[in-house]
């Protein structure tokens, strides 16, 4: 449990080293929480590694974006435009952008619901594109192929809204 604790306080302190100055959740509480709904899922036969960290990536995900919605509700439809590089570098200054983001995956999911999991595992969970292979069943090469069509459709999506 040590080694998998501080994996994931690892995860949440760098995806939080980019959000903004004066964002409320701290690492800990984020990895606390994560781990309140990790023990909640009875029905999950953990594969490996990779199996259990691309699910703590989707939990990271949805607490994310369930405290942007909490604290970002008002600017969530402010209609501005957000380049591609701040979907591919994890700039996200402003919780409007992590929701444009969740919005944006959740379409994808509906046309495409690997390509979802990849930027999902891929973004939120931090894994690398052999361990996203690994969580999918599919080989590296692939991986990057559908990354590739999954960052370029939601910069298409992005910024037409």
């Amino acid at each position: 449990m040590p080694l998998v604790y501080a994996e994931l306080r690892k995860i949440a302190a760098g995806y939080l080293s980019i959000e903004r100055q004066n964002h409320t959740l701290q690492p800990t509480a984020l990895v606390h929480e994560a781990y309140v709904r990790l023990v909640d899922q009875k029905h999950v036969q953990w594969q490996n590694r990779s199996h259990f960290f691309g699910i703590a990536a989707k939990m990271i995900r949805r607490i994310l974006v369930d405290h942007a919605r909490r604290h970002g509700s008002a600017k969530r439809n402010s209609g501005e435009k957000i380049p591609l590089s701040a979907v591919v570098d994890l700039a996200f200054e402003r919780s409007d952008q992590l929701l444009a983001l969740d919005r944006a995956l959740s379409r994808l999911k509906e046309l495409d619901s690997t390509q979802a999991r990849i930027v999902e595992v891929r973004f939120f969970g931090g894994l690398t594109g052999e361990e996203t292979a690994e969580v999918l069943g599919c080989s590296p090469a692939t991986v990057k192929r559908r990354w590739r069509l999954a960052k370029a459709w939601l910069y298409r999506e992005m910024t037409s809204e």
